[in-house]
């Protein structure tokens, strides 16, 4: 007897799975990485619903985040140094907006 899963089923626990080994990556990271948001400001500002002239100029986000916006290798930016690493943003995600969030609740604006 063969079992048919329902497609959206199948995308839902795909999505969780992937979720899942993102934020276990990014809790296993150690380095910061200044990333210069400026490029992708707007984008970010609708996505977390604020005026654009609230989004830092930088933020400060785990090497495997700031690798995926900048579209770098990690091993480049973990080259650079802790600290010293930094890129410019081509894209957002998810993870990136939450960081912008994160500073923009907490006063950090650069």
């Amino acid at each position: 007897m063969k079992i048919s899963v329902p497609k959206p089923i199948i995308l839902l626990a795909a999505s969780v799975f992937a979720l899942t080994g993102m934020s276990m990556a990014a809790a296993q990271q150690s380095g910061l990485v200044n990333v210069d948001v400026s490029n992708v400001a707007n984008n970010i500002a609708k996505n977390i619903n604020v005026d654009v002239s609230q989004i830092p100029v930088t933020v400060q986000a785990p090497i495997g985040i700031a690798a995926n916006v900048c579209g770098v290798n990690a091993n480049v930016l973990a080259k650079q140094g802790t600290g010293a690493a930094s890129c410019a943003a081509t894209s957002t995600s998810t993870a990136l907006d939450q960081i912008v969030l994160r500073q923009l609740k907490s006063g950090k604006q650069k």
